[in-house]
């Protein structure tokens, strides 16, 4: 005589048996064993890369032996979107699981940048390429995108000047958006309130003011003189005097920056403070912090005309008949050096 089980009494062990297949089969995919586990891996993942693309990446680098495996997992976990660009050196990763939580929720390395004072777009353009590994025509197209300049809310036709000189810790894989974005954004924190009030009150606009400091950072090497040569041009441009900044000039021509010649000064550009009045277009570099705050605070004097020394400090006259004296003592200074170095 057969006996027939209730569905009912089946129904139970039914969902115990499923439950162990499955439990089984998550322990399977989280713990699925790796080779290489002991060996260092460095594995770069750029901004944006996919999912499939990360697999395919590990499995070459011998992290991952089965591709769907370690994608199955990211996606039950909910993670797909989590994998966060870099650099990653992985070591001692036994699991699926373990090699996901680097990638999630550990550090990528960082690499340390620095920008210094006065560099140009060009230059800006020329250093992300050697540091980042960055197409450098695309940088520097970038630097003069519309649509980018649009979204960071900078009035100018570029973001020259707007690239803050700063040491940056970027992670690698990068993109080079979110480079330009963090540089621009330094800038924008020096435009605080105070410091927006002190260009108002002055009669400057922030990007006024910017440019005057490019030119600021392009005269000065010393700290102690960015307010006296900020002064210099204040003054030159309450009486309408053209500013005739030799580094406006250093700016517009291919070879320099070198000693400039006569014919240099004669240049038609709108950047060549020798040809015309008031201030450049626009910025002709990236001004540091010291020099936007001596545009923005110019020392009490009344000088007109500075010249260098030859030690890096200027000499700075109140009229034509001090510089031209000022001028001739520096020639005298430039001749000792040239014989000396003739000598040796």
């Amino acid at each position: 005589m057969s006996v027939e089980r209730s569905p009912k009494l089946i129904a139970p062990y039914l969902a115990v048996y499923l439950f162990v297949i499955g439990f089984t089969f998550y322990l399977t995919v989280n713990y699925w064993p790796q080779t290489n586990i002991s060996s260092m891996k460095k594995v770069r993942i750029d901004h944006g890369t996919t999912l499939s693309n990360i697999s395919d990446k590990l499995n070459k680098k011998g992290l991952v032996t089965n591709k769907w495996v370690f994608e199955f997992l990211t996606k039950i976990k909910g993670l797909e979107k989590s994998m966060q660009a870099g650099t990653f050196i992985l070591s001692n990763v036994h699991t699926n699981s373990e090699i996901i939580k680097n990638i999630v929720f550990g550090s990528p390395n960082r690499k340390k940048i620095t920008f210094l004072e006065g560099w140009n777009m060009n230059q800006v353009a020329r250093h992300l390429s050697k540091e980042l590994n960055f197409n450098y025509s695309e940088v520097l197209k970038l630097l003069s995108d519309e649509e980018l300049i649009q979204e960071l809310q900078v009035n100018s036709n570029t973001l020259e000047g707007y690239l803050f000189p700063e040491t940056y810790y970027f992670f690698e894989g990068v993109d080079k958006i979110s480079v330009i974005k963090r540089l621009v954004k330094e800038h924008k924190k020096f435009w605080n309130d105070t410091n927006l009030f002190k260009a108002d009150s002055l009669g400057f606009t922030p990007y006024e003011i910017t440019t005057l400091a490019s030119i600021i950072e392009g005269e000065a090497i010393y700290d102690s003189e960015r307010p006296i040569i900020s002064a210099v041009y204040h003054n030159r441009l309450k009486i309408g005097m053209k500013l005739q900044a030799d580094p406006t000039v250093q700016y517009i021509i291919d070879d320099g920056p070198r000693r400039l010649l006569n014919k240099d000064l004669r240049i038609k550009s709108p950047y060549n403070t020798y040809m015309y009045q008031g201030l450049p277009p626009g910025p002709i570099n990236s001004p540091g912090e010291q020099s936007l705050i001596a545009a923005l605070s110019p020392q009490n004097n009344d000088y007109l005309y500075f010249v260098a020394k030859g030690d890096g400090y200027h000499t700075f006259s109140r009229n034509e008949k001090e510089h031209e004296r000022a001028k001739r003592a520096f020639q005298r200074v430039r001749k000792k050096v040239k014989r000396e170095r003739a000598g040796s």
